[in-house]
């Protein structure tokens, strides 16, 4: 009985097939010592798979915006017109009657050539094109004379960012060498440096729509000479304008509003626009084959 309960006691020898899977499991755990799920990750995978599919949204997305960049202001006047005056009322929540829209004229827009570049380098010879024969007296005189006021530039163009501002004012140079530009914006700039430098004859100002109007209603800047205004439809780096980034686009209609609006209607005062818009965007308000 007691060898039997000794017998019986005794460890049984590992098979071999059991022996051939501890030594699996050992070099497993060799191999992964924290015994970490080994294989794709689901969470990881599906992470992953989004992740690559918005890459190719945004890669399509670009091509599209390429292939639909149009140069709003080779179209005709009466089309740029209807644009800016779909994106007033959108943006400020109102709808003109057809008395109110007919006192807008065709003649209040500036189109520019087609066949030249909408860039910096270009820009200089768009905004001579749009002042005729009077681009030397209007653009490049620097000293005041008879009705000349100070502080009140005959062209305004109008930016989202200081950054552009300067880019665009760099386009403008040839026409600044006896007359120092007007650069209206608040970054690195002092309302009382840009004040200073509207006591004298300023004959091009850039600039971003809060900074200028607040210049406008401290009676620094004049617009008696104002002849033109250049909307800058340039976009920035998520694909923003003037006209769609919000708080810009609303210091821009609040400035309209306040300076421009009846210079406009009156005749005072022409604007154009400078750079490709979304040619969709253009379309759900203009079609372009009209």
């Amino acid at each position: 009985m007691a060898s039997k309960l000794h017998k019986s006691t005794k460890p049984k020898r590992p098979s071999s097939l059991h022996a051939t899977n501890k030594k699996k499991l050992k070099k497993r755990n060799l191999a992964n010592p924290n015994l970490i799920p080994l294989g794709k990750n689901p969470i990881i995978a599906d992470f992953e798979n989004k992740a690559k599919e918005e890459l190719r949204k945004k890669k399509k997305k670009g091509k599209e915006a390429e292939h639909d960049a149009l140069l709003l202001s080779t179209l005709p006047a009466a089309q740029q017109l209807r644009f800016f005056l779909d994106r007033y009322q959108s943006a400020n929540g109102i709808k003109l009657s057809p008395l109110e829209l007919e006192a807008f004229k065709d003649t209040s827009v500036v189109e520019l050539p087609q066949d030249v570049a909408q860039d910096v380098d270009n820009f200089s010879d768009h905004i001579k094109t749009a002042f005729g024969d009077s681009w030397r007296e209007a653009l490049c005189e620097g000293n005041l004379s008879d009705g000349i006021d100070a502080g009140s530039p005959a062209v305004l163009v109008i930016s989202a960012s200081a950054l552009r501002s300067l880019e665009l004012l760099r386009g403008l140079k040839k026409f600044t060498k006896e007359c120092r530009p007007a650069k209206l914006f608040a970054k690195h700039m002092k309302v009382e440096d840009q004040v200073s430098i509207l006591k004298g004859r300023v004959n091009i100002a850039s600039g971003t729509p809060s900074r200028i109007k607040k210049l406008i209603d401290m009676d620094a800047m004049l617009l008696s000479r104002l002849t033109l205004v250049v909307l800058d439809m340039h976009r920035d780096a998520k694909g923003y304008t003037l006209l769609t980034l919000k708080q810009i686009r609303d210091e821009f209609w609040d400035l309209y509003k306040s300076h421009f609006h009846q210079r406009l209607l009156q005749g005072d005062t022409r604007f154009c626009f400078y750079g490709s818009r979304s040619g969709t965007e253009i379309e759900k308000v203009v079609p372009i084959d009209e």
